[in-house]
């Protein structure tokens, strides 16, 4: 399987951002990372194993989940073709994974090594310290999606929960109808609420004029009313 195959999505990922493709190519040189192919629902990691690299999806679709003591388990977030997961860990000194991936559909993964990332490129070219830049970047953003999901959970209603998380796709859409990234039971596991209260709450919106909904597609009919809903 040649890297080279997918490059018009690797050249999309936000690690390679500012990188031209050519550079993008002398660094997969460089770096020699590896393609695996996963089935659908098939553990890419589990929770426990040693960490030793971090993925960017090729083809496919992942979800990061959290097993709770009772079984249970928390939706982390949801990666898709072109995201990445692990670089928050693969510096840890930790050195086992907190979280599980899952597959939710067939995926190919493009693996990267920490020790690659710093180590390989002894010139120190100008595209390797962009890619290094991108990655600090990654890990900022990254680390604010997971405060704001901490947010979600500290809301004790579920409509507080549900009106928090349409209020910032609403704001990050720019626009008052947007599509949700999530699907109802993936958006029910990261809000850490029951798929039939989560339904029964997005219904009870739509009867009070407050959204509209025709399955991932949502619409802010009432931003006032969304917003006072917020802290519920």
């Amino acid at each position: 399987m040649i890297i080279n195959d997918y490059i018009n999505v690797i050249k999309t990922s936000k690690l390679f951002l500012g990188i031209s493709e050519d550079e993008i190519l002398s660094l997969l040189n460089c770096l020699s990372p590896k393609i695996i192919t996963f089935e659908k629902n098939e553990f890419i990691v589990n929770i426990g194993d040693e960490i030793r690299n971090f993925g960017l999806i090729l083809e496919g679709e992942a979800i990061i989940i959290k097993e709770k003591a009772d079984g249970n388990r928390v939706v982390m977030s949801v990666v898709k073709k072109g995201d990445m997961f692990g670089e928050m860990f693969v510096f840890s000194s930790k050195r086992t994974w907190p979280v599980s991936v899952k597959t939710q559909s067939s995926c190919k993964i493009l693996f990267f090594t920490n020790s690659d990332l710093i180590t390989r490129c002894g010139r120190n070219c100008s595209w390797h310290v962009g890619l290094l830049r991108n990655f600090i970047t990654l890990i900022s953003d990254k680390s604010l999606t997971l405060n704001k999901k901490v947010e979600y959970l500290t809301i004790k209603s579920i409509r507080g929960k549900l009106c928090s998380y349409l209020y910032e796709q609403y704001r990050q859409s720019k626009n008052s109808t947007f599509i949700l990234p999530l699907n109802r039971n993936e958006l029910a596991d990261f809000l850490n609420v029951s798929r039939p209260s989560l339904s029964r709450e997005i219904c009870q919106l739509r009867d009070e004029g407050v959204i509209d909904f025709h399955l991932s597609t949502f619409k802010i009919k009432n931003i006032e009313k969304l917003i006072s809903y917020c802290d519920c």
